[in-house]
């Protein structure tokens, strides 16, 4: 009887897999595992192969339906326009090539987590927020990505965003692939904490520039070398699992539950971070261990000395990844930016290894492994049929030289913010002079590199919090002499300042930076001169310092 019953059943299931497609791909994949017994053929397919005979005594209005029905079983095959939806029941859906290969819990499927959704509150610089509804993996990465969308901001890699904790005053860049539901979670209910949405030039800067962040004489190495070590080199060294680079030097130490902080050495290795109880020995005996990296994080002090009693404001810290008061932290403090900015990187580099190498190769492998094009807007077609015209002529014409319309869009770039200056200025005299005036005092303001009636502190403050990378600059008022300006920029990881002094000849106004050897009709034209030419400058204008608005 069993046996009569299973044959019924695959005679019932091929003709079955007659009519439909879904239904063969069904029975291949029982039949393929050699036990029909394991599969039970689901309801739906047994209305249709195990119909009864049709009732002669039945209505006309029944034989009518029963044949609507074979019809459409009989009908010829159509191209299925959901292929995706008709798999087999026992393979996934989704096709993994859909997720990003370095998290492993995605090859799983999607799980309830990824249907959820949290509602977060993002700031600018100006302290304009942004709430935004995301999903509950989103990364660090893609939140950027979304606010670069949304505002329409050009993408150059270094939006980051931050985690603010103003009642400790400390701050950190949340790395690329960090989730940050996850960072929210480990903020404690009454705390004001704040994630920031801003630049930072300095992210990934020592993946290019090495030499900069690793000095001779806080670095050596656990086995002997032959030869010397380049920058390049000790990077690869922190990167690889097998050799790695001490950093060593005397840092401040905050007691455990004092006011009083200690000069110590101190030093780095991949286990953790460690202090020497006699003097400069790195002898197992006299290393004591200070913390590690797997369940804490690196914090920057934003003011050391007015919260914590810091002897200089080059301190960091390392805060434990759940939520704790001040008496968890384990507060540093630096003598200059250099050492401070060694021991950060060092730390990242030791914590997430390849992972931020990863996040500086491929910056748009976000939470789906979506290339930038997928998740950029697409161009309409109007845009796409954009061409350069002139008009100049009798005949417009198309211009195809991409050389001549790149100098065609300059030029009515430089029209067009001439008039625009005009209008500012256009509240005075009507003399030509007094124009001209105007126009060279007001053409800059609207420029994003300007900040007006800014302090010498605040300029400093805005450049370190974008990067101390060669180049970040700004332009503003100076406070000493209100008819001059100063252009606040970063070199070898210090900020320099330079007076922009205004000169007359023949009745018009101009800038220099370097006693009226080069002069410009208004800052735009300087700024623009810097950004192309080192000049009296240790290094060319590169990055402006932005006040972005959400």
């Amino acid at each position: 009887m069993t046996t009569s019953l299973q044959d019924g059943q695959s005679a019932a299931g091929r003709a079955a897999a007659r009519d439909s497609p879904l239904a063969a791909q069904v029975c291949g994949a029982a039949q393929g595992r050699g036990d029909a017994r394991d599969l039970a053929p689901a309801p739906w397919l047994h209305a249709r192969a195990l119909l009864p005979p049709p009732d002669a005594t039945r209505g006309c209005a029944a034989d009518r339906r029963k044949k609507k029905d074979l019809d459409v079983l009989e009908m010829p095959s159509i191209p299925n326009p959901f292929p995706e939806l008709c798999c087999s029941p026992f393979t996934s859906v989704l096709s993994a090539g859909l997720f990003p290969k370095a998290n492993s819990r995605k090859k799983q499927g999607l799980s309830i987590r990824d249907f959820l959704k949290e509602v977060i509150k993002v700031y600018s610089e100006d302290e304009t927020s942004r709430a935004l509804e995301v999903p509950s993996d989103i990364t660090a990465r893609d939140v950027c990505q979304l606010l670069i969308l949304k505002n329409h901001y050009i993408d150059d890699h270094s939006w980051t965003l931050f985690e603010h904790l103003p009642h400790v005053g400390l701050e950190r860049t949340i790395e690329d692939h960090e989730l940050v539901i996850e960072v929210l979670s480990n903020w404690g209910m009454e705390e004001e904490n704040k994630l920031y949405f801003r630049k930072n030039y300095a992210k990934y800067e020592f993946f290019k520039n090495p030499m900069y962040f690793f000095p001779e004489h806080m670095v050596s190495f656990a086995t002997e070398t032959n030869g010397e070590i380049s920058p390049t080199q000790i990077l690869q060294m922190f990167l690889s699992s097998s050799t790695y680079p001490e950093i060593h030097g005397f840092l401040h130490a905050k007691e455990q539950g004092k006011k009083s902080w200690k000069k110590i050495y101190f030093l780095l290795r991949r286990s953790g971070l460690y202090f020497s109880t006699k003097g400069t020995s790195k002898e197992p005996r006299h290393l004591q261990f200070f913390s590690e990296f797997g369940n804490s994080d690196i914090y920057v002090s934003l003011a050391g000395k007015k919260k914590h009693g810091a002897p200089t404001n080059y301190g960091f810290c390392f805060k434990p990844n759940k939520a704790g008061g001040p008496r968890d932290l384990k507060m540093l403090c630096a003598e200059e930016e250099q050492s401070r900015t060694c021991w950060v990187t060092a730390i990242r580099l030791l914590k997430y290894g390849m992972q931020l190498y990863q996040n500086y190769m491929h910056p748009y492998q976000g939470r789906s492994g979506y290339s930038s094009q997928s998740i950029s807007p697409m161009r309409s077609i109007s845009e796409n049929s954009l061409v350069a015209m002139d008009f100049s002529g009798q005949k417009t014409r198309v211009i195809e030289n991409p050389t001549e319309a790149l100098s065609v869009a300059v030029e009515e770039g430089l029209a067009w913010r001439k008039k625009g200056c005009l209008r500012l200025g256009s509240h005075g005299s009507p003399t030509a002079s007094s124009q001209s005036s105007t126009t060279s005092m007001a053409i800059h303001r609207s420029q994003p590199w300007f900040h007006h009636k800014i302090s010498r502190e605040e300029a400093q403050r805005l450049i370190i919090q974008q990067g101390l990378v060669d180049g970040v600059f700004l332009v503003r008022d100076s406070q000493s002499n209100p008819k001059t300006f100063v252009l606040s920029m970063s070199h070898g990881q210090k900020i320099k300042h330079f007076q922009i002094i205004p000169v007359e000849d023949d009745g018009e106004m101009f800038h220099t930076l370097d006693d009226g050897h080069t002069r410009f009709t208004d800052l735009i034209q300087l700024v623009e001169f810097y950004q192309l030419n080192k000049g009296v400058l240790p290094c060319k204008l590169k990055h402006y310092c932005a006040r972005i608005a959400l």
